[in-house]
């Protein structure tokens, strides 16, 4: 179960509102069940400490209304702590955006981290600096919030996330020019961890992956509501795009982050269409996204 879950009121936020907001709204949820401390209000201090940095810095110079921050989501489970002061971690990252003229929220991100490793200690403040290293845990921070805008950007604009892509990998330099042997910022570790992630969506051979994910957002999921047909033409387009560009480089990180982030979404959007859209989603899908095979044959049920 996670604990400490940070409920903050309403009227706490439109105390400190203005016409214009910050671009996250971040919950903070962090799991101490695998570690013993003495006194666990440290947690609390951290979700609280980690909440206020993603949701009261202004990280783009562009202005967002209060109903347009992005939604995010930060599930951190502490793993252990090696000596005071010092925590590891796995966090699952999920951000959405809503689909236009319905209720809806589309996700976006949904990442698992298993390497977080950094320094604590609820008297220091975490300290922003786009151009320096401050903390590893600021950096972790940093990172993710340029990530989660970023993605949303590329949903709602062709390659349009690609200055906040930029801005990540000056904090991926920064941490590797001061602390080399930090934990997922290598490409030598792992082909899924956040520098491969990274990596992927500046890669110009992957940019096709980035114009496919804007048209399913844009002319799929945004039309839905108004024109399913269309829209699920249009989707199961862009999954073709998709799978050209894992035909060309399979096994990358970002590609298998986008299904574990659209597979519910994917088998609800084909369950209603004719039985050639099913038929030709599934074989792509049995290709790109053996994990969730079991729910896509749903698809070919009568």
């Amino acid at each position: 179960m996670f604990k400490y879950l940070l409920t903050v009121s309403f009227s706490l936020f439109l105390a400190c509102r203005c016409a214009f907001a910050q671009e996250l709204q971040c919950e903070v949820l962090i799991n101490d069940d695998q570690v013993t401390v003495t006194d666990k209000r440290v947690f609390q201090n951290m979700q609280r400490d980690i909440f206020n940095f993603m949701n009261n810095q202004r990280w783009t110079s562009t202005l967002y209304k209060s109903e347009e921050r992005i939604q995010a989501r930060m599930l951190i489970t502490i793993t252990s702590v090696p000596s005071v002061g010092n925590y590891t971690a796995t966090v699952q990252v999920l951000s959405a955006r809503p689909v236009y003229s319905t209720g809806y929220e589309t996700s976006v991100l949904s990442f698992f981290d298993k390497d977080w490793v950094f320094e604590y200690n609820d008297a220091q403040p975490l300290q922003f600096s786009e151009n320096s290293y401050t903390s590893q845990l600021a950096s972790l921070l940093t990172f993710y919030a340029y990530l989660i805008i970023g993605l949303d950007n590329d949903s709602f604009a062709r390659l349009g996330g690609s200055a906040m892509y930029d801005r990540a990998t000056n904090v991926l330099n920064n941490v590797t020019s001061q602390n080399s042997g930090a934990p997922g910022w290598q490409a030598f570790e792992d082909t899924r961890n956040r520098y491969w992630l990274l990596t992927n969506l500046r890669d110009p051979q992957i940019e096709p992956f980035r114009t496919a994910v804007y048209n399913y957002f844009r002319q799929g999921m945004d039309i839905f509501a108004t024109k399913p047909a269309d829209a699920r033409t249009n989707i199961l387009n862009a999954i073709k795009s998709i799978q050209q560009v894992a035909q060309r480089r399979p096994g990358t990180a970002i590609i298998r982050s986008f299904f574990d982030a659209k597979s519910d979404e994917i088998f609800s959007v084909f369950k209603g269409g004719n039985s050639s859209e099913k038929q030709t989603v599934y074989a792509i899908l049995s290709e790109l996204d053996p994990t969730n095979i079991n729910k896509y044959q749903g698809l070919l049920q009568r």
